[in-house]
């Protein structure tokens, strides 16, 4: 299967849909990005964690989600269409000697995957008219090119829209975790997907950031889901 992207059908009308733009480290056949193959496992090709938690909240909440099918060094599908950084050249201090393309081939590769990701998107919010979405990411807990590290279990991001994100953080907080409010980074720096889906669509969103060793076991998973199914749903009523 070579679409960039996959879905998980939802069994219940819950007016919520999960975007994972990361959930994969898959490069297409006959795609050399000159790579070692165990950089595919790093945090640099795919958001660790994320599609087994999609995956989890789906069956817990009973909805539907779409995930990026190929791997974030192919194309990031978290950024816009003439941004520098759609077909990486470098990632946390790695070099992708594959990406160097000529105009044409990186045309070509923004038609046959970010064009049709986003595509599927936006038809699948028309025809399902969700009321909340919700974009799932992991971050490392520390990046190869820092000494800082990045204490925070979970990140809430937004841009001008931050109607989800202020029901979520104090939920969170709740549950004495550690939460960053804008952090590991800024959703009014990175927000290509939801701004583009969300924001200019006005439909509510929760930008959720896992730190991935949050996730990056069964008993993690089981936990996270746990906490974070209610507080989706605790959101996704509020702001129906």
């Amino acid at each position: 299967m070579d679409q960039p992207w996959r879905e998980i059908e939802a069994r219940a009308e819950t007016g919520i849909l999960i975007i994972a733009d990361h959930a994969s480290n898959r490069i297409p056949e006959g795609l050399d990005l000159g790579i070692a193959d165990e950089l595919l496992k790093e945090h640099i090709a795919i958001d660790l964690g994320v599609a087994e938690l999609t995956e989890a909240l789906c069956g817990a909440l009973g909805c539907g989600a779409i995930l990026g099918n190929v791997s974030r060094l192919v194309i990031d599908f978290n950024r816009e269409e003439d941004a520098p950084a759609l077909i990486p050249l470098t990632s946390d201090g790695r070099d992708i000697p594959g990406n160097h393309l000529t105009p044409a081939h990186h045309a070509e590769r923004i038609e046959r995957y970010w064009r049709p990701y986003h595509d599927t998107v936006a038809r699948t919010i028309e025809q399902e008219r969700p009321k909340l979405l919700i974009s799932l990411h992991s971050f490392t807990p520390r990046l190869t090119q820092s000494d800082a590290p990045r204490p925070w279990q979970i990140g809430i991001l937004y841009n001008q829209d931050d109607r989800a994100a202020q029901i979520a953080i104090p939920a969170l907080e709740v549950q004495r975790l550690i939460v960053g409010d804008q952090q590991p980074y800024s959703g009014k720096l990175l927000n290509a997907t939801m701004n583009r889906h969300g924001e200019a669509n006005g439909i509510a969103y929760l930008g959720v950031e896992m730190r991935q060793d949050e996730i990056g076991t069964a008993e993690g998973l089981a936990l996270w889901t746990r906490l974070l199914a209610p507080i989706i749903s605790q959101c996704a009523r509020t702001l129906a």
